[in-house]
C-alpha cells in the first residue's frame, strides 16, 4: 500500500459494513454464495489494511441449508444447524428493534478478524433467540433466505435497523460511513432518518434531513437484473413497520409500483453507489438512470483462497505478498516447473477430497474441467454438455477430458434445481467417455478445494447477468486460466491465450446459447486441449500469467482500497456523525 493510502485509512473514522449473509468460517452457515464470500473477503482485507470497520450481520442459527442430491440429481435440502457459542464470543449490552408494533430484543455475537499486521475487525451476529421474545420472533434469526415475504422483510427491519441500535449499544457513536452490501440492510437510512427527529429534528424528515443521512451512506449493488432486487408490497411494509415509518419511505423515492423497494431505497439515501466490475457499474446506470453509480470491481481475499502449495510457492518467491497483494505481480518470475508442481499438489488434495466424498476416483494425468457455483439457469451449468456428440469426439480424437461440478439451487428455485437435473442427464450420456461428478453441498471449503485443484475454470453466464463473478479470480490466483463468457470480471481479466480463453468474442453481443457453445467446444478442442496435452511449458506460462495479472489486480485488497479513496474517506469528511 502506498503511504497515501495508509494515512488514509488511519483519518478515517468507522465504516460499518452490512450485509445480510458473511462467509467467514466454512462452517459457519451464514453465507449462502458469492455475496456473502465477498463479504468475509472484504472484511478480512479491512483487517490486513487497518481499515477501522465494524461487520455487521445475522446469526443464521438454521444456517442456508444442507444440499442432498439422489441418483438422478434431485435436491433436497436439511437445515444446517450449528452451534455459535462454539465460535462466536458473547456480547452484554442488548438492543431493541419495533417489528409489527412489537419490541424484539436482539443481541449479538461476536468473531475477530485478524489481519496480516495484527489489526483488527469485528463482525456482530445478531441474534433474536432470546426468551424475552415470542416464538415467531426468535427465529427471525433462525433462515437465511427463508420462508415468505413477510419473514424477510422482519429479518431486513432487523438487520438494518436493529443493526444500528446494536451499534449504539455497543458504544459506537461516531460512525461515518454505513455500507450497504447490497439492498437487504436499506432500512438503516430509515433509523438514521429517525435519530436526526429524536435529536430535535422536525417531526417529518425533510430534504435536509435525508442529505444529512447520505452524506455518511455506501451502498453496493449486486445485481444487474431488476427481478433480483427485494421487493415488498406497501401493505406489508404497512403491517410491519407501521403507518408513520411507511410514509417516510414513501417519501424517499423508493417506493415505485406501489411497492417498498429496497434498491430504490439504498440508491436514494446514499452519497455513493457502486457497481461490482466495470460492466456491472455501465448496466447498473442503465437501469438507474437518475442516479450517479460508479464502479468498483470485486476481489479475492488472496491469504484465505491460495491453496496451501501456493501460498508456500509465494512465500518463497515474493515474501511481501501476504501484505501486499500487488507483489503477486511478480509471479511472472516463478518457474514454470514450480508452478506446475504447486498445482500438482493442489490437484491430488482435490482428487482425495472427490474420492472421500465420493469414492470415484479422478486420473490426475487427465485435463479436469471445473464448473461450481449456485445452481442458476442463467448460469448455464447444462451449456458444457449441450452438444454430447461434439464432446465424445473431442475426448476421441484430442485427449480425455473430466469434470467436477458443484453448487446448490435455492429451494423455491424450480428452474435451478431443473438445471442440476440436466447436468446430470447429460453426464450420463457421456459416462463412457468422459467422467464427470457432481459433488453436493458446495460450500466454501469445497470451493477452495476445487478452485485450485482443476486445470480450468469454466463459466457460462448469460450476458449481462453476471454482475461480477469471484470463483474465476480464485481460480486465477492458484494458476488456474478460464473459459468464459465475456460477462462481469472477464471482460477485464481476460487476455486471450495469455490469462485464459473467451466463449465468444464479444461481450456487447447479447447472449446466443448455440454460438456460445460451437465456440466453447472450439477452444477446447482446437486451443485448450492441445495446448495442455502438447505444449504444457505454454500451458504452464498461462498459469503464471493469472498470478501475476489477475491474481494482483482482482483482490480483495485492492478493492478495499478503493473503497478507502473513492467511498470512505470523502464520508469522513463530512462534518459530524449521524
Amino acid at each position: 500500500m502506498s503511504d497515501h493510502h495508509s494515512n488514509n485509512q488511519h483519518a478515517l473514522s468507522e465504516v460499518a459494513y452490512f450485509t445480510m449473509e458473511v462467509g467467514i468460517e466454512s462452517g459457519m452457515p451464514t453465507y449462502s454464495g458469492g455475496l456473502g464470500v465477498l463479504a468475509g473477503d472484504t472484511l478480512r482485507a479491512a483487517a490486513d489494511l487497518a481499515v477501522p470497520m465494524i461487520g455487521i450481520t445475522l446469526l443464521h442459527r438454521k444456517g442456508y441449508f444442507r444440499q442432498h442430491l439422489d441418483a438422478n440429481g434431485n435436491q433436497s435440502e436439511s437445515p444446517s444447524e450449528w452451534s455459535p457459542e462454539k465460535v462466536l464470543e458473547p456480547v452484554e449490552p442488548r438492543a431493541t428493534v419495533t417489528v409489527e408494533g412489537r419490541t424484539v430484543a436482539v443481541r449479538a455475537w461476536r468473531y475477530t478478524v485478524k489481519g496480516v499486521n495484527g489489526s483488527i475487525v469485528p463482525i456482530y451476529f445478531l441474534d433474536t433467540a432470546l426468551p424475552e421474545n415470542s416464538r415467531w420472533d426468535r427465529e427471525l434469526t433462525d433462515h437465511l433466505y427463508g420462508r415468505d415475504d413477510h419473514y424477510r422483510l422482519c429479518q431486513e427491519v432487523v438487520l438494518g435497523m436493529g443493526g444500528v441500535a446494536m451499534l449504539r449499544a455497543l458504544g459506537h457513536e461516531d460512525v461515518q460511513s454505513y455500507h450497504m452490501n447490497e439492498g437487504h440492510s436499506a432500512l438503516l437510512t430509515l433509523a438514521l432518518l429517525e435519530e436526526i427527529t429524536r435529536n430535535g429534528g422536525p417531526a417529518s424528515p425533510g430534504e435536509m434531513e435525508k442529505e444529512a443521512v447520505r452524506r455518511h451512506c455506501v451502498f453496493t449493488t449486486h445485481t444487474p437484473v431488476p427481478a433480483g432486487h427485494d421487493k415488498f408490497p406497501l401493505d406489508l411494509a404497512r403491517q410491519v413497520l407501521g403507518e408513520q415509518r411507511t410514509n417516510i419511505l414513501t417519501s424517499a423515492d423508493c417506493c415505485p409500483d406501489g411497492a417498498l423497494n429496497m434498491t430504490h431505497l439504498a440508491l436514494s439515501l446514499s452519497r455513493y453507489v457502486n457497481g461490482v466490475a466495470m460492466r456491472h457499474g455501465q448496466i447498473s446506470r442503465d437501469m438507474y438512470p437518475d442516479y450517479p453509480i460508479n464502479s468498483i470491481t470485486n476481489g479475492v481475499h488472496a491469504g484465505t483462497w491460495a491453496a496451501e502449495s501456493f501460498q508456500r510457492l509465494f512465500d518463497s518467491y515474493i515474501p511481501e505478498w501476504r501484505r501486499d497483494y500487488h507483489y503477486l505481480r511478480y509471479a511472472i518470475t516463478i518457474p514454470r516447473d514450480d508452478i506446475r508442481q504447486a498445482h500438482a499438489e493442489a490437484k491430488r488434495g482435490l482428487f482425495a477430497e472427490v474420492e472421500r466424498r465420493t469414492g470415484v476416483r479422478l486420473a490426475p494425468s487427465v485435463m479436469t474441467l471445473g464448473f461450481a457455483r449456485r445452481a442458476s439457469t442463467y448460469k448455464r451449468a447444462d451449456l458444457l454438455l449441450s452438444d454430447p456428440e461434439r464432446l465424445k469426439r473431442i475426448v476421441r480424437q484430442v485427449g480425455p477430458l473430466q469434470i467436477i461440478y458443484g453448487g446448490k439451487s435455492h429451494p423455491r428455485d424450480e428452474g435451478g434445481k431443473d438445471l442440476i437435473r440436466r447436468v446430470f442427464q447429460a453426464a450420463g450420456a457421456v459416462e463412457e467417455q468422459v467422467q464427470i461428478v457432481y459433488l453436493e453441498n458446495y460450500d466454501m471449503a469445497l470451493g477452495h478445494h476445487i478452485c485450485a485443484g482443476v486445470d480450468l475454470w469454466v463459466n457460462t453466464p448469460q450476458k449481462p447477468r453476471e454482475a461480477s463473478g469471484t470463483s474465476g479470480m480464485k481460480a486465477a490466483l492458484n494458476g488456474v486460466p478460464s473459459l468464459s463468457v465475456l460477462d462481469g470480471w472477464w471482460i477485464e481479466g481476460h487476455l486471450e491465450g495469455v490469462t485464459g480463453w473467451s466463449i465468444g468474442d464479444s461481450w456487447r453481443t447479447a447472449s446466443d446459447s448455440a454460438l456460445e457453445a460451437a465456440s466453447l467446444y472450439d477452444k477446447l478442442e482446437y486451443v485448450i486441449l492441445p495446448t495442455y496435452y502438447n505444449r504444457p511449458d505454454v500451458f504452464a506460462g498461462i498459469m503464471g500469467h493469472c498470478i501475476a495479472l489477475n491474481g494482483s489486480f482482482f483482490n480483495a485488497q485492492r478493492m478495499m482500497a478503493q473503497y478507502v479513496q473513492n467511498a470512505y474517506a470523502h464520508a469522513s469528511e463530512a462534518a459530524g456523525a449521524v
